[in-house]
């Protein structure tokens, strides 16, 4: 069993600390789930786990299955088993959805391992289907013209395909309507097994609906404040994070809106 360890990890953005110590751990075998109010640093700790160079680590460690990432680009850490599921996924005109995913597989295997054309046909059409995805959007450029729903469609693809240890996805049930949530989750719960971990981030109890997490974090003013299981996001749905801060005695200022 594999590990994503986070050890009181700290970030900066501009200077300005938005992390306050982070402490993680996400097994393989397990989906874990991290909500709180907009603005206390859910996407920032999607981002860094994953090297996006605008934000700075000024204390802490992440670490794979015992590798510190520290010193690692953003494609290394993908070699090293992790996927980020972007909240916005970019368009890239001129690359194919098929050729960034078979590009994708092999970056993460050795030289005589890579992925024959036929095998990688065969499994993107099984995997196409399973999503109930068209092969046109396959041959289409990668998210250039896609809906929200496609998009987000698409980074489950992609996730089935590459078959990372750890996905983290980043608000994926962002812009979506019901149809298209269910498609995504149906691939994430496609994917439960004991090699395969999940950080997920959401504002929402509705993903937890159809994606039942072993673990609920809710993050706060850049830090995790408090841990449950799959009870605690209904509860936090039916109290708001303010009653939930008063309940922990924290001195946290909402905005307007999410008091």
């Amino acid at each position: 069993m594999g590990e994503l360890k986070i050890e009181n990890l700290h970030v900066a953005v501009d200077g300005q600390e938005i992390l306050k110590g982070v402490n993680l751990l996400v097994k393989t075998g397990e989906i874990h789930a991290i909500m709180g109010p907009n603005g206390t640093g859910k996407s920032t700790l999607s981002q860094t786990i994953m090297g996006h160079p605008a934000y700075t680590v000024t204390a802490g460690t992440i670490s794979v299955d015992g590798q510190d990432l520290a010193d690692l680009s953003v494609d290394e850490r993908a070699r090293a088993g992790l996927f980020l599921a972007m909240q916005y996924p970019v368009e890239v005109p001129g690359v194919t959805n098929a050729e960034f995913m078979r590009a994708a597989i092999n970056a993460r295997r050795a030289d005589d391992q890579q992925i024959g054309v036929l095998e990688f046909i065969n499994k993107l059409t099984a995997k196409s289907d399973f999503l109930g995805m068209t092969s046109e959007m396959t041959d289409r450029y990668l998210n250039e013209g896609f809906s929200c729903g496609e998009k987000k469609r698409n980074e489950i693809l992609q996730m089935m395909m590459i078959e990372p240890e750890y996905g983290i996805l980043d608000e994926i049930d962002s812009g979506l309507d019901i149809d298209a949530l269910k498609v995504v989750a149906k691939g994430v719960n496609a994917m439960r097994s004991d090699a395969f971990g999940v950080l997920m981030i959401t504002h929402y109890q509705r993903l937890l609906d159809y994606i039942e997490p072993d673990f609920v974090h809710v993050m706060m003013d850049g830090q995790i404040v408090t841990t449950g299981d799959a009870t605690l996001a209904k509860e936090l749905e039916a109290v708001g994070y303010a009653k939930l801060r008063d309940q922990l005695g924290l001195d946290i200022k909402l905005t307007d809106e999410e008091v």
